[in-house]
């Protein structure tokens, strides 16, 4: 028969688990909260309530109370190894440490390990690509202000170095990439981070970071880095255009007079060797005539000490056959006349040339040009040769 049914004998120590009797309520929490401080203090050597003297009408609520603590310890316990429970998913690894030092690694499915506080486990997902973002102001290297919103997608390759060798791994993440991207970004100019450059700016940054966190055994892998935003503060944009106007003005006006000079300098150059040529060639002309005049007199001092007469008209003579060689006009004096004859040889060698160029058009073979006469005047050389001798 069951203890608490009607007419059952709780003599025969079938007693209420819960320390009531039957056809009682609920028990008062307050007596269940005394009699557990009655048991610990009988535990430890204490003295129970009212000098420590136990009366047998309490045997049957001593009963109960030790049945209710060991369904509580039963549950603790319970509760206790729960903590060892674990079930990872396929992605998921498990980085086991006992009393905190690394013990094992476990992969996907369900297991246990010793409870907490003996050894605890970390979940890591090796598989999921997470990303962080940060947003900062940085200068180029042409000391132009630009402000940065990057991205950065990671993800968990070693758990173990993930778990162990960094206290957060993320946080570092986060300020290496910063890092990263300010020793880039500082190396650029203001051109190539707006416009050209930006995938070389991500590709070095990525490269940088991912050097960076393996020098850190961090156990993350970097799989992308994107620049979102790349632009000029508002406040300083103004002044920036003018220092870059300015600065593509100093750049063309220093290719201007670079190709100047390129043009001048090589003119100047060559103008300078041919005047120094020139003068070369006028100073060895000088010496050569003056050498040759030289050498001429001296051939020439003999002759003359040997007839200075003879040698004098010679030499008037020749003179003067080297004036009138070029003279385009001729004037006769005819001896006791009293008049002078002009022979205008230009304007007659003029006319000539003139004629023959219009008849050269309309004859297809070799024109003869006639040489003008020359008038010879016997007495009026030999005036000169008179002349001469006086």
């Amino acid at each position: 028969m069951a203890w608490n049914e009607p007419g059952g004998d709780n003599s025969s120590g079938k007693r209420n688990p819960w320390g009531q009797r039957p056809n009682q309520g609920p028990p008062d929490l307050d007596e269940v909260l005394r009699n557990f401080q009655k048991k610990l203090s009988a535990i430890f050597g204490g003295k129970g309530d009212g000098g420590g003297s136990n009366k047998s009408g309490n045997d049957s609520g001593s009963g109960g109370d030790a049945s209710a603590l060991g369904y509580l310890v039963l549950i603790v316990a319970g509760l206790w190894l729960a903590t060892g429970i674990y079930s990872n998913d396929a992605a998921e690894r498990g980085v086991i440490s006992r009393f905190g030092a690394y013990n094992r690694t476990v992969g996907d499915g369900a297991g246990m390990h010793l409870p907490w506080p003996i050894e605890t486990m970390q979940v890591v997902n090796i598989s999921s690509i997470d990303s962080i973002s940060d947003q900062t102001r940085m200068l180029t290297s042409d000391e132009n202000l630009v402000d940065i919103d990057l991205e950065v997608q990671f993800r968990r390759v070693d758990p173990v170095a993930y778990a162990f060798n960094v206290r957060d791994p993320l946080a570092t993440l986060n300020e290496v990439s910063e890092s990263a991207i300010r020793e880039v970004i500082g190396r650029a100019k203001l051109d190539a981070v707006l416009e050209s450059g930006r995938q070389a700016i991500a590709a070095n940054t990525k490269e940088l970071v991912q050097k960076t966190l393996d020098g850190y055994k961090t156990g993350l892998e970097i799989t992308s880095i994107n620049l979102k935003d790349v632009k000029v503060p508002e406040q300083v944009a103004p002044s920036q255009q003018d220092a870059i106007k300015a600065r593509e003005d100093k750049v063309r006006y220093s290719l201007e007079a670079q190709a100047y000079a390129n043009d001048i300098l090589p003119k100047a150059t060559g103008n300078a060797g041919s005047l120094i040529q020139e003068a070369e060639a006028y100073k060895a002309q000088k010496i050569a005539n003056a050498t040759g005049e030289s050498e001429r007199f001296l051939k020439l001092l003999p002759e003359y000490q040997r007839a200075p007469q003879v040698t004098r008209e010679r030499l008037y003579l020749e003179t003067v056959e080297q004036i009138y060689a070029n003279a385009t006009k001729v004037v006769v004096d005819t001896k006791g006349s009293g008049n002078m004859l002009y022979l205008p040889l230009d304007k007659l060698i003029e006319q000539r040339r003139t004629e023959l160029d219009n008849t050269a058009g309309n004859t297809s073979g070799a024109v003869s040009v006639s040489r003008p006469q020359t008038v010879e005047n016997t007495t009026s050389a030999q005036d000169a040769r008179t002349r001469g001798s006086r």
